[in-house]
C-alpha cells in the first residue's frame, strides 16, 4: 500500500467486486449461448463440463439451481408441444425434466447489450440522431462555436451570456444597453440520418481451418444493432446473410445465426442490400460487408447455381465488380471487412473497392468490432447530397 499525502491518492490491492453464484455462472452462460447459436441445452452441457473442471459450483448452489434461476428471472423458457407435454421426446421427470429450453427476448436483448459493452465499451447514450454533416447553418446540433447574429436566425440559438458580455464591452456597465450588433449566435449543424445494411458471410469457410469466425461476426452485428437502436434511433440498420443465396434476418435472430454448407454468393448479397437501401428515405446510405472468402457462387437467370471454388472465377468476379459500380452510381459506399490475408483475395478486394470508391479493411478477428464502430462513426459525418 502506498499513499501520496499531498494529493490524497491511495493505492490498495485490487479486489474484484463481489458476485453472487448466479452472476458468476450467468457471465459464462452468456458467452456459451452465443457460441452455441442460442442452443440452451448445448450451452448447459458445456457449462457442466466447465463446472467439473474448474469447480464453478458447490453443494449450496448447483447447476440445477442456476437453471431454475434462469427460468425464474425470465432468461430461458420451457417449451411444450401441442398436447402440453415437454417437447423433447421424454416423459416428465426424466433427464432432469427440463424439457425443450430456449432463450427469451429478454436474454436476446441482454446478449446485444453485452456485445456492445465487450466490443465498443460502455458508451454514453445521447439523443436521437447524431450524424453530423460538417456544414454549419441553421441546424439542430450545437457546435460550440459562435458567430454574429444574422437576420432570420432563431431566437433560441442566441447565446445570452456571450451577447451580454459583448454589450458590456461595447457600451460599458454604467450605461448598459443591448443592440443587434451585440448579439451572438451559437452555431449549429444539421444531423443526418444514416441507413446501413450489414452483410454477413455465412459460407462454410467461416468455421473452417480450426477458427470460429462466425461468432465474432455475430457479436459485431449484435453490438452494432444495439448501438444504433439505443444511441442513434433515427438511423436504420438492416442485416442480411449470404451463402448460396442472400436473405434478411431480424435483429432478434442474431444470437441464433449459424454457418451453413454454403458457397459465397457475394452478388446476391449486394443485390439484396441495394434493394433494401433503395426503399430508405435517408440520404446517407452505406453497406458494411464482413466476409472471409472469395466469391464462389452465382444464381443464373434460369435458377441454376454457377459455382467455382477453385481460385477466383473471372465470370463471378466481373459480376462483383459490376455490382460495386452500380452501388457507386447510387451513392452507396461499400466498406469491406476482409477476414483473410490471402494475397490474391486481397487483390480482389482492392479492385472491388476501387470500382465502388469505397473502403476496405484487411483484418483478422481481433479488433473487428472496433474497426466497424470507428468507420460507422466516421461515416456519420458524411455530407448530405
Amino acid at each position: 500500500m502506498a499513499m501520496n499525502t499531498r494529493k490524497g491518492f491511495r493505492f490498495t490491492t485490487y479486489e474484484a467486486p463481489d458476485q453472487t453464484p448466479f452472476e458468476k455462472l450467468f457471465e459464462i452462460f452468456q458467452e456459451l449461448i452465443t457460441h452455441t447459436s442460442g442452443d440452451v441445452e448445448e450451452a448447459l452441457d458445456w457449462l457442466r463440463e466447465l463446472d467439473k473442471e474448474y469447480e464453478l459450483t458447490d453443494d449450496d448452489y448447483t447447476i440445477d439451481d442456476f437453471i431454475e434461476d434462469l427460468k425464474a428471472k425470465g432468461f430461458i423458457r420451457e417449451e411444450f408441444d401441442a398436447d402440453g407435454q415437454q417437447d423433447n421426446g421424454e416423459e416428465d421427470g426424466e433427464d432432469g425434466g427440463n424439457g425443450n429450453l430456449s432463450i427469451t427476448a429478454k436474454l436476446e436483448r441482454m446478449l446485444r447489450q453485452r456485445a456492445l459493452d465487450q466490443i465498443f465499451g460502455k458508451l454514453k447514450r445521447s439523443g436521437a440522431g447524431n450524424h453530423k454533416t460538417g456544414k454549419s447553418g441553421r441546424g439542430d446540433e450545437h457546435t460550440g462555436e459562435f458567430r454574429e447574429y444574422r437576420f432570420g436566425d432563431s431566437l433560441e440559438h442566441i447565446s445570452m451570456t456571450e451577447s451580454l458580455k459583448n454589450a458590456q464591452i461595447n457600451h460599458g456597465i454604467g450605461n448598459f444597453s443591448l443592440s443587434e450588433e451585440d448579439l451572438v449566435v451559437e452555431d449549429t449543424q444539421y444531423k443526418a440520418q444514416m441507413s446501413t445494411v450489414l452483410m454477413i458471410d455465412i459460407s462454410h469457410s467461416m468455421i473452417l481451418y480450426g477458427e470460429d469466425r462466425i461468432t465474432p461476426a455475430k457479436k459485431v452485428a449484435m453490438a452494432l444493432a444495439e448501438l444504433i437502436t439505443t444511441r442513434y434511433p433515427k438511423d436504420t440498420l438492416d442485416i442480411l446473410v449470404f451463402g448460396n443465396d442472400a436473405w434478411p434476418i431480424p435483429i432478434k435472430d442474431l444470437p441464433y445465426l449459424k454457418v451453413g454448407p454454403y458457397h459465397t454468393n457475394t452478388v446476391a448479397g449486394l443485390q439484396l442490400a441495394m434493394d433494401m437501401l433503395r426503399r430508405k428515405r435517408n440520404t446517407n446510405k452505406q453497406i458494411f460487408m464482413i466476409t472471409d472468402g472469395k466469391p464462389s457462387c452465382l444464381r443464373l437467370p434460369n435458377g441454376d447455381y454457377y459455382k467455382n471454388s477453385v481460385g477466383l472465377d473471372d465470370y463471378i468476379v466481373e459480376k462483383c465488380y459490376a455490382m460495386a459500380q452500380q452501388a457507386r452510381k447510387l451513392h452507396i459506399p461499400i466498406t469491406t471487412f476482409m477476414i483473410a490475408q490471402d494475397p490474391y483475395l486481397m487483390q480482389f478486394v482492392r479492385e472491388f473497392t476501387k470500382a465502388n470508391k469505397g473502403k476496405a479493411f484487411y483484418t483478422g478477428l481481433k479488433g473487428l468490432g472496433e474497426m466497424i464502430f470507428e468507420d460507422y462513426e466516421q461515416n456519420r459525418r458524411k455530407r448530405i447530397k
